[in-house]
C-alpha cells in the first residue's frame, strides 16, 4: 500500500472527517490520496488559514485537528495557528511535506540541500508536544498511534509530522507494521485537602479556566455550581462555562469578578493558569485572605506559585469535579448575596457603546451557537459583554493572542457541526487573514462575520494616548494606517453586507441572508476598553478609578 494512502485511511480511523491544507510539491502524494477518499479537504489560501481551521474543528469536535502544508515557506506559514494550538492546549496534527530524504543536508554544513528545503521541526519543537521527521515508512504506524495519543493525553496540544516525499510515495505493508501501546496511568483521584478547604470556608468562589473546557467537562462543571451554588468567576477563555458566573477576572475583567475574588476565604481554580492578566503583576493582592486551590493537568503550570501556601492538585479537572460533587459546603446564603449586592452596585457602570453592540447583538444569536473572535478590543467587548445562552461557546485566541485567527477558525468551527458560526472580527485583525472570505464564499459557509470598524488598531491607539503623548504613529489614518471599503471587498467576494452605523439600526432581521454574511459595524468615535488595571494595582481597583466611597464600601460588604 502506498504510505499516502495509508496515513489517508489512518484519518479515517480516527473519525477525522474534514483535512484543512495548501497544495505544495512536497505534499502532491498526500494531496492526491486525500482525493480517492472520502474525507473532506478544505484548501485555504494561506498556510496560516488552514491551521487556524483546524484549530477551529478540533475546538468544536474536540477530536484532533488536521492541516497539511508543503515544505519551506508551507510549513513556516503554519507557525503561528501551531503556537496557537500549543498555548491554547487545542489537539492538532500538522503534516508538513519535506524534501526527499536523500536530498536532505543532514549534518553537512551547508544551509540546505533540496529546493524549500527547511528544518521545520527544530523550528516548531519548543512549541509542540512533539515534532519529528520520519525518515523510515515503515515505522509510519507507530509515529502516527504516538502522535494522536501525545496530542490528546494529559494537557492537549499540537504535534508535527514531518514527512520527506520519498516517504508518503513509498510502498508499505501496513500488516507487518508495529504501532505505539499507549501507556496505563493510576490517576490519583483522592482530595482530601480540597474537601477540607471548602467545608471551612464561609465566601468561596470557583475561577473557571479553559481547562474545564478542553477536558469536556462543563456539563459536570455545570453540574457542581447547581448543587453547592458557589459563586462563580471565570478566565477570558471560558466565559462561557457558566451562563450565570460574575464575569471573567483579570486586568481587563469585570470589577464584579475582581471584587468577589479580592473578598473571598477560598478560592478554588479549576485549570486556569492564573498567569500576569489574570492576578495582575504583583500576585500577593490577588485574594490576599483567600486559601487557593489551583486544579492543573500541566505540572508545569504549577512551578509558578500565586501564594507560598497555595494547595497545588496536579490532576484531570473531571477527577476534581467528581470530588466536588460529593463534598460539603457551609449555608452560603450570605456570601451569595454580598455577591448580588456587588454586581448590582456596579451594574451597567462600564457600559460603553461597543459594549452595547455586542450586548445587542448578542441577543440575536441562537442557542447553542458557536462564537469566534479576533484579537483586540473586539475580543474584550465580547467577553465582557456577550449574554451567553444554553449550549453557546466562544472561542478565543488566548496565550498567543493571534490577530487573525477568528475568521479562518470560524470556518474550521462551521465544518465541524454545520451550524451558523458567529465571527468578532475588528479591522485589523480581519485584514490578517481576509483571504479566506474566498473559502468561505467557494463553500457556501454559514459564517456570519461581524465586524468593528473603528479604523484603528484601537488597542495600541490606547497605549500610545496613555503613554506616547498622543503619538499614533501606524495606528490610526493619521499616522499611516488605513482600512478599506469592507463593503466593495464583500461584494468582491459575493456576500451579503450590511453597514450598522448605531445600536438602533439592529433589529431582529441582522442575520437573515443564508450562507455567509458580512456586518459591517462602523464606529466613528476613539474606542477604549474599560475598565483597565494599572500596573501594580490590585485587580479589584482598575481604571476609570471607582469613587472611594463607593470603593470602601463595596469592600467593607
Amino acid at each position: 500500500m502506498k504510505a499516502s494512502d495509508y496515513i489517508v485511511e489512518y484519518l479515517l480511523r480516527q473519525n477525522i472527517t474534514d483535512v484543512f491544507g495548501y497544495p505544495g510539491g512536497m505534499v502532491t502524494h498526500l494531496m492526491d490520496s486525500l482525493s480517492k477518499f472520502p474525507i473532506k479537504t478544505h484548501v485555504t489560501y494561506h498556510e496560516q488559514g488552514a491551521a487556524f481551521a483546524a484549530c477551529g474543528y478540533a475546538q468544536t469536535t474536540g477530536k484532533v485537528g488536521v492541516a497539511y502544508a508543503t515544505s519551506g515557506p508551507g510549513a513556516t506559514n503554519l507557525i503561528t495557528g501551531i503556537c496557537n494550538a500549543y498555548f491554547d492546549s487545542i489537539p492538532t496534527l500538522f503534516i508538513t511535506g519535506q524534501v526527499n530524504t536523500f536530498e536532505y543536508k543532514g549534518e553537512l554544513g551547508v544551509r540546505q540541500r533540496g529546493f524549500q528545503e527547511t528544518d521545520i521541526v527544530s523550528i516548531v519543537s519548543p512549541v509542540t508536544k512533539y515534532a519529528v521527521r520520519i525518515t523510515d515508512a515503515t515505522k509510519l504506524k507507530w509515529y502516527l498511534d504516538y502522535a494522536f495519543y501525545i496530542a490528546q493525553e494529559g494537557r492537549r496540544g499540537p504535534v508535527l509530522l514531518d514527512i520527506p516525499m520519498d516517504i508518503f510515495r513509498a510502498d508499505i505493508d501496513p500488516q507487518s507494521m508495529e504501532g505505539f501501546e499507549a501507556p496505563v496511568y493510576n490517576r490519583d483521584t483522592s482530595f482530601d485537602k480540597l474537601k477540607e478547604a471548602l467545608s471551612k470556608a464561609s465566601r468561596p468562589v470557583i475561577l473557571a479556566g479553559s481547562g474545564i473546557k478542553t477536558s469536556n467537562a462543563a456539563d459536570k462543571f455545570n453540574e457542581v455550581i447547581r448543587k453547592h451554588d458557589i459563586p462563580v468567576v471565570t478566565t477570558m477563555l471560558a466565559v462561557d462555562t457558566a451562563k450565570d458566573s460574575y464575569g471573567f477576572i483579570g486586568a481587563y475583567g469585570t470589577r464584579t469578578a475582581n471584587f468577589i475574588v479580592a473578598k473571598s476565604d477560598l478560592v478554588i481554580s479549576l485549570g486556569a493558569r492564573l498567569d500576569v492578566r489574570q492576578t495582575g503583576a504583583r500576585r500577593e493582592n490577588f485574594a490576599p485572605d483567600a486559601v487557593i486551590v489551583r486544579v492543573e493537568i500541566d505540572a508545569g503550570e504549577l512551578s509558578l506559585r500565586v501564594h507560598d501556601d497555595e494547595i497545588q492538585i496536579h490532576a484531570d479537572v473531571n477527577d476534581v469535579l467528581d470530588t466536588l460533587l460529593e463534598a460539603d459546603t457551609r449555608d452560603l446564603t450570605g456570601w451569595n448575596d454580598v455577591c448580588r449586592k456587588i454586581r448590582e452596585e456596579l451594574k451597567d457602570i462600564d457600559d460603553r457603546l461597543p459594549n452595547k453592540y455586542v450586548s445587542r447583538i448578542s441577543e440575536l444569536i441562537p442557542e447553542n451557537s458557536v462564537i469566534t473572535t479576533d484579537v483586540g478590543q473586539n475580543q474584550v467587548w465580547v467577553a465582557q459583554s456577550f449574554k451567553v445562552k444554553d449550549g453557546q461557546r466562544i472561542f478565543f485566541s488566548g496565550g498567543h493572542g493571534a490577530m487573525g485567527y477568528s475568521l479562518p477558525a470560524a470556518i474550521g468551527c462551521a465544518l465541524a457541526d454545520g451550524k451558523a458560526v458567529y465571527s468578532f472580527q475588528g479591522d485589523g485583525g480581519i485584514q490578517m487573514n481576509i483571504q479566506e472570505l474566498q473559502t468561505i464564499a467557494r463553500e457556501n459557509l454559514p459564517v456570519k462575520i461581524i465586524l468593528f470598524n473603528n479604523s484603528a488598531l484601537g488597542m495600541i491607539r490606547h497605549f500610545q494616548e496613555m503613554y506616547f503623548e498622543d503619538n499614533y504613529v501606524q495606528t490610526v489614518p493619521s499616522g499611516g494606517y488605513t482600512v478599506p471599503d469592507f463593503g466593495a471587498i464583500a461584494a468582491a467576494y459575493k456576500i451579503p453586507y450590511k453597514c450598522i452605523g448605531k445600536v438602533e439600526d439592529i433589529d431582529d432581521s441582522l442575520f437573515d441572508a443564508e450562507g455567509p454574511q458580512f456586518v459591517e459595524v462602523r464606529i466613528t468615535e476613539p474606542t477604549y476598553v474599560y475598565p483597565k488595571l494599572e500596573y501594580g494595582k490590585p485587580n479589584q481597583d482598575q481604571e476609570p478609578l471607582l469613587d472611594r466611597k463607593r470603593y470602601s464600601y463595596i469592600m467593607e460588604l
